[in-house]
């Protein structure tokens, strides 16, 4: 990229030098620069949010994983950040830190076959680099596959590499669910798979909220939220609140515009009045 180009939080391009898997970003919630691994690199999906970034996104699952070319470059991308002056180059001031390594690309992550192989290479590269515990290695995931022993088995070994898993929860209806992520999961479901997750590796649920038609959820959509929230708030470590910074390539995009900054906090306030952590990111 050229020299003078600087990382932005409105612009998460998972295309880097000439890589497949790996690319750098700056990360609100992150609050840093973090490191992506995109499994995912066919743009396929197993759910369509209508708030998603990828264009050309379709339904599937991650493509076979080349490990030893993502090994490659994460090798490289890791040099690059903390033996070159690239974070001096490309990176604000305020953002000048690495702050994960993040399974987060253009898919579900937890549909690669070869997810241990992947997470296997990253925790040989953390020793290899030394990395501190303050740099985590995150797995975002819908959620959808924690069903299955071999991605549970894969959460738990996360665990030990200063893992942790950011889950989405961007509902409390089925009618919600299906409208926003395009998929007929009920609640308690995906409550369940949220559990099985909090019991292998810490957790934290992000939920993305957005006005739909120039209005922002209704009452009866946060109460719903609410009330998932209320029956795992002793499990999970919080919930991440974002925003729409960045412009889905989805076809509900022209519905979709970010909410007023005083219903954000209104609605981070009464989650915290559950006795959850909140972050917000507009």
């Amino acid at each position: 990229m050229p020299e003078s180009e600087l990382l932005s939080v409105h612009d998460h391009y998972r295309h880097f030098e000439n890589y497949t898997y790996v690319y750098p970003v700056v990360s609100r919630r992150a609050g840093g620069v973090s490191l992506g691994i995109n499994l995912n690199p066919n743009h396929a999906c197993n759910w369509q949010c209508v708030y998603c970034q990828v264009p050309n996104l379709t339904r599937g699952m991650a493509p076979v994983l080349n490990v030893r070319q993502l090994e490659s470059e994460l090798n490289l991308a890791l040099t690059m950040l903390i033996h070159t002056d690239f974070m001096q180059q490309h990176v604000g001031p305020e953002m000048r830190v690495l702050s994960d390594i993040a399974f987060s690309g253009d898919g579900e992550p937890t549909s690669c076959i070869a997810l241990h192989q992947a997470l296997e290479v990253v925790e040989a590269l953390r020793h290899q680099y030394q990395l501190p515990p303050a740099v985590k290695t995150r797995l975002i995931t819908n959620g959808s596959l924690m069903h299955r022993k071999q991605v549970l088995d894969n959460i738990a070994y996360l665990q030990g590499m200063y893992g942790e898993v950011w889950f989405k929860l961007d509902a409390g209806t089925r009618n919600d669910i299906q409208r926003i992520n395009h998929v007929h999961v009920n609640p308690q479901q995906q409550l369940s798979r949220l559990r099985a997750c909090t019991a292998l590796c810490p957790t934290w649920v992000q939920t993305c909220v957005f006005a739909w038609h120039g209005l922002p959820p209704d009452v009866q959509f946060v109460e719903a939220y609410l009330n998932c929230l209320a029956q795992v708030s002793s499990e999970i470590e919080g919930v991440y609140v974002y925003g729409v910074a960045r412009p889905s390539h989805q076809p509900e995009a022209p519905w979709i515009s970010a909410v007023p900054k005083a219903w954000l906090a209104d609605f981070a306030h009464q989650i915290r009045q559950l006795g959850i952590t909140v972050h917000v990111s507009e």
